[in-house]
C-alpha cells in the first residue's frame, strides 16, 4: 500500500506541475481550446471513416480544385488544443490552398482524455492495429479514397502529444507515410502509462540508440525504406524536455542506419540546424534546436514571403515557419526561403538540394532561368576552371580557403573529375555525360 500511495503522490504532483506549465504557457485560466474561436473554422467533419476504435473525431481540409493524385498531410493538434485551433495556429490549411493538397485533422475528444491530449504513452492505443492508431490509420484510408489523393504521398506532423502521436503513427505504420515531422515530440515507446510519460516529459532520460530503434523495428513487420523524419524543439521547453528531440534523433537515425554524426549543421540566427543524410546526398533526418523557444510551434510571420499560421498559445514568432519548411523538407514545397538569419557556421558544404524531387525542380529552374546565358564548357580546362570556381566558391561559403593551382600555374593541382562527380553525387544531381 504504501508503494501505491507514493506512486500515486508521485502522479498527482506530476500533473500538477503540467497543469501548472500549460497554464502559464497560455498566459492566461480558459483553455486554450477558446483560442479555436479565432480560427479560419474551414475544416469539414467526416463521419464513418471506420470502425474508429480509438473514439476520434476526424476534420479535413481539401482547398477547390484538389487535384486527382494529391498529397496528404496528417497534422495532429497538441494538449488543450483542438484541430481548428492547430490549424490557424500552423496555418496548415492556407499552406495547402498555395501547394494543393490535402489536410487531415484527427482530433482527441475530452472523453478520451481530460485535457484533449492524443494517448501517445498507452499501448492499447499505440500498437499497430488497435486504438486510437488504428483511428488515424482509418481516417487516411478514408482520405486517400474519398479524394483520390495518393497513397505514396501520404505525411504525418503533430506538435507535443501530436508530435508524440505522429512518431505512433511512423512507427505503427511506417509503410503508410513517406515522412513525418514532430513538434516538441517524444520518442516512440518511451513510456506505456501515465506516471512514465510523466517522467519521459520532465526529466532527462536515455536509452541506446539500438534500444530506441528496436522499438520502432518491433512496432510492425516492415523493413524498409523508413520515412524520412523532421525534428523541431524548443531549446528553452519546460514542458517536453529538449532531450527527447535528441532521443528521437537517435531513434530514426538508428532505423536508417545513419551515422550519429550530421552530414551538415548550421546555425540560423539562433537557431541549430542539423541534418543526416544517405548515400545519394538526399535528406533523411534532420533536427531543428529552435534558439530560446518555450513549447511550440515556430512561426516566421514577417517573411517577405506570405507568412502562415497565427501566434497564439503554444505558436510562436521565432523567425522561421516550421509549417513552410516541413513542406518543403517533403518535396511539396517549391524552394522556401528557410533562413531566418546570416549563416554564422556551417561544417561540410553547404545543401543544394533537400530531396530528388527538390534538386530536379531547381535544376529545371536553374535551366530556364540561364537559357539566355548558358556557358557551353567544350573543354576539360573549361570544365576544370568551371570546378575550381563552384568548389573556390563553396569553401568560402564554408568560412575556409581555397586554392586549386600553385601562384602562377595555369595547371590545377587535382584531377576535376572525381571531385566533380563526387559532388555532384553528394548534392544529388547527375554527373555530365
Amino acid at each position: 500500500m504504501a508503494d501505491i500511495s507514493t506512486a500515486m503522490a508521485k502522479i498527482h504532483a506530476f500533473r500538477e506541475r503540467f497543469e501548472t506549465l500549460l497554464k502559464s504557457a497560455r498566459g492566461r485560466t480558459p483553455s486554450a481550446l477558446e483560442y479555436a474561436g479565432t480560427a479560419r473554422n474551414v475544416l469539414k467533419p467526416i463521419t464513418d471513416f471506420g470502425s474508429n476504435p480509438g473514439n476520434l473525431r476526424m476534420l479535413a481540409y481539401a482547398p477547390e480544385n484538389l487535384p486527382i493524385g494529391a498529397p496528404v498531410v496528417v497534422a495532429l493538434h497538441g494538449c488543450s488544443q483542438d484541430a481548428n485551433a492547430y490549424d490557424h495556429g500552423a496555418g496548415w490549411s492556407s499552406l495547402a490552398d498555395r501547394l494543393g493538397f490535402l489536410v487531415v485533422y484527427p482530433e482527441q475528444q475530452l472523453t478520451n482524455n481530460p485535457k484533449n491530449c492524443f494517448s501517445w504513452f498507452l499501448p492499447e492505443d499505440t500498437a499497430r492495429g488497435n486504438g486510437e492508431a488504428l483511428s488515424i490509420h482509418q481516417m487516411v484510408e478514408h482520405a486517400v479514397g474519398k479524394f483520390g489523393a495518393d497513397p505514396e504521398k501520404v505525411f504525418v506532423t503533430g506538435l507535443s502529444a501530436g508530435g508524440a502521436m505522429a512518431v505512433v503513427m511512423l512507427a505503427t505504420y511506417p509503410e503508410t507515410f513517406a515522412g513525418g515531422a514532430i513538434i516538441a515530440g517524444l520518442p516512440y515507446g518511451c513510456a506505456k502509462n501515465v506516471n512514465e510519460a510523466f517522467e519521459a516529459m520532465f526529466t532527462d532520460r536515455h536509452f541506446s540508440p539500438r534500444t530506441l530503434g528496436d522499438r520502432v523495428r518491433a512496432a510492425s513487420k516492415h523493413h524498409g525504406p523508413w520515412p524520412k523524419i523532421s525534428i523541431w524543439h524548443g531549446s528553452a521547453d519546460p514542458i517536453v524536455k529538449p532531450s527527447n528531440a535528441e532521443q528521437i534523433v537517435q531513434q530514426w537515425t538508428n532505423v536508417h542506419s545513419l551515422s550519429p554524426t550530421p552530414s551538415y549543421e548550421e546555425l540560423m540566427g539562433a537557431h541549430t540546424h542539423k541534418v543526416w543524410n544517405d548515400r545519394d546526398g538526399d535528406r533523411l533526418i534532420e533536427a531543428f534546436s529552435i534558439g530560446g523557444m518555450a513549447h511550440g510551434v515556430p512561426l516566421d510571420l514577417n517573411s517577405d514571403d506570405e507568412s502562415f499560421g497565427a501566434a497564439g498559445p503554444f505558436f510562436s514568432d521565432v523567425g522561421i515557419s516550421s509549417t513552410k519548411h516541413i513542406a518543403n523538407f517533403w518535396g511539396l514545397g517549391d524552394g522556401f526561403v528557410t533562413s531566418c538569419g546570416p549563416k554564422i557556421h556551417s561544417e561540410s558544404f553547404p545543401m543544394m538540394a533537400t530531396s530528388g524531387a527538390i534538386a530536379r525542380s531547381e535544376r529545371k529552374k536553374a535551366s530556364s532561368s540561364n537559357a539566355d546565358t548558358s556557358i557551353r564548357v567544350d573543354t576539360q580546362q573549361e570544365a576544370s576552371q568551371v570546378v575550381s570556381d563552384v568548389i573556390a566558391a563553396a569553401f568560402k561559403a564554408a568560412g575556409l580557403q581555397f586554392s586549386d593551382r600553385p601562384t602562377g600555374s595555369p595547371t590545377p593541382r587535382f584531377s576535376p573529375g572525381p571531385i566533380i562527380e563526387a559532388a555532384l553525387k553528394a548534392a544529388g544531381l547527375k554527373g555530365p555525360e
